[in-house]
């Protein structure tokens, strides 16, 4: 994406001083240049002023009160005082006011760049602290984890092929299938690491503070707004924005962010002046946005502005093969956040969590496998661990099967995990076991043989 030139607004008296500061940094910088403090400020309520070089004495509102009203309302914007004698007290007092720094006007025009160039760096800097504080995601924590579904191949292929256009994807499916993890795989795709990754839950917003949020807000613009405030928008230029749940936005913003992708321009709450910004959209929703359209919920023509390139994440019942490579990942994960020493999970374990239904998606799986592995004092999840409902899951068909009631298909299973635990207990001997469990050798033996306990037990302990 482009990077255009900064603006620097020039604030002197002396038109020769203008002059001069103008022929030093147009070729770097688009220059603005007014002589009184009154024609700054509609300047920079008007204009997006990067860098302000203004002069100490001036007629009618004197620098350091410019100063002030720059500082209190556009926080961002750096400023350079100039001042045809040298004071070190006025000099002190413009710095302890927030100027970046202080010269006279007999400076020398290499040291002049190098002060302006400097006091640019630092607003990128400064701004680049207010966009990480809006990544509140850690990139390590947030990985896409490519399964070998074929489902999954063909949107990591897709992923391949879109990735470096700037084009507006549009990422459908239910919710916690990883909408959020492909937009950041798509972001990653992009090929540029210092480029802004800034993600919006719009269902998360209170409706309120939805506008402010995402577009920003200039001073007094409401109860409370005691600073400026860049919004999403803003924060994600030249980077990408992601919008999760894209169809709960209220159609007035929807109106608001059509613009934006159109005009490629935006409006803080309170502001007069449009500001430029370039950001690559992605949006993501679980609502059927062509039924939204029709019951004039959402606005056509901003569906068909953000359904450029459509990418459907199937849920993760449809992609049972992925199941083991996800679940090995947040294994590993919360085994290395907890600091447990958990060697993997079994066969029979993984087994059924393929055969669950997963209403949650991934986000269901991840919870599960951080719960079992806060609680888990054993080398390898087994069955045992696993919820009832993941023991209900595996009835259905044995019983349909077997032609037996669902009742006595959860007994099975009760007796079943509970002689497992038993034996394990006892380090799997089976005479220790029943005198364990108080119930003759033969009993035991009979109830092995017909749970298929044995083979189940050979299993955990192989594992």
């Amino acid at each position: 994406m482009s990077h255009k030139p900064k603006t620097v607004l020039i604030v002197d008296d002396d038109e020769g001083m203008r002059d001069t500061l103008t022929a030093i940094l147009k070729r770097e910088y688009r220059v603005l240049r007014v002589s009184s403090g009154e024609a700054a400020l509609p300047i920079l309520n008007k204009e997006d002023v990067d860098l302000v070089l203004l002069d100490v004495r001036l007629p009618g509102i004197s620098g350091f009160e410019v100063l002030r009203i720059i500082k209190e309302n556009y926080g961002l914007v750096e400023v350079l005082m100039i001042s045809a004698i040298a004071d070190i007290e006025t000099a002190v007092q413009a710095m302890k006011h927030g100027a970046y720094h202080y010269v006279t006007k007999e400076f020398d025009y290499d040291q002049l760049r190098s002060l302006v160039r400097n006091a640019s760096e630092r607003q990128d800097l400064n701004r680049q602290v207010m966009t990480l504080s809006a990544q509140v995601a850690d990139q390590a924590e947030r990985e896409f984890v490519v399964g070998p579904s074929k489902a999954t191949r063909e949107i990591v292929d897709l992923v391949g092929r879109i990735a470096k256009l700037s084009a507006t994807v549009l990422i459908l499916g239910e919710s916690g299938t990883g909408k959020e993890l492909l937009a950041r795989l798509i972001h990653r795709g992009a090929g540029d690491p210092d480029a802004p990754f800034i993600a919006v839950n719009l269902a998360a917003i209170p409706r309120e503070l939805a506008e402010s949020a995402l577009f920003g807000h200039e001073r007094g613009a409401f109860t409370g707004a005691h600073r400026q405030q860049l919004g999403k928008f803003e924060l994600a230029s030249n980077g990408t924005l992601f919008l999760d749940e894209i169809g709960d936005l209220r159609l007035d913003l929807q109106a608001k962010l059509l613009r934006a992708i159109q005009e490629g321009e935006i409006e803080r709450v309170g502001g007069t002046k449009p500001i430029k910004t370039e950001f690559r959209l992605i949006a993501a929703t679980n609502v059927d946005l062509e039924k939204a359209v029709k019951e004039g919920r959402f606005r056509e023509d901003l569906y068909y502005r953000i359904n450029v390139i459509p990418i459907k994440m199937p849920p993760l019942r449809e992609r049972a093969d992925d199941i083991p490579q996800l679940a090995e990942f947040f294994l590993r994960r919360y085994t290395a956040r907890f600091r447990k020493r958990i060697l993997g999970i079994s066969e029979p374990t993984m087994a059924m969590l393929k055969k669950y239904w997963w209403p949650g998606n991934i986000r269901e799986l991840e919870n599960l496998i951080e719960r079992l592995v806060a609680v888990s004092d054993r080398d390898y999840l087994s069955e045992e661990d696993l919820p009832l409902e993941f023991h209900f899951a595996q009835l259905e068909p044995q019983r349909a099967a077997r032609g037996t009631s669902l009742f006595d298909e959860a007994t099975n299973a009760f007796e079943r995990n509970f002689i497992l635990r038993a034996l394990e207990k006892c380090g799997w001997n089976v005479t220790g076991t029943a005198e364990y469990l108080g119930i003759p050798l033969s009993t035991l033996k009979y109830k092995m043989d017909k749970l298929d306990v044995r083979q189940l037990a050979r299993k955990l302990r192989g594992a």
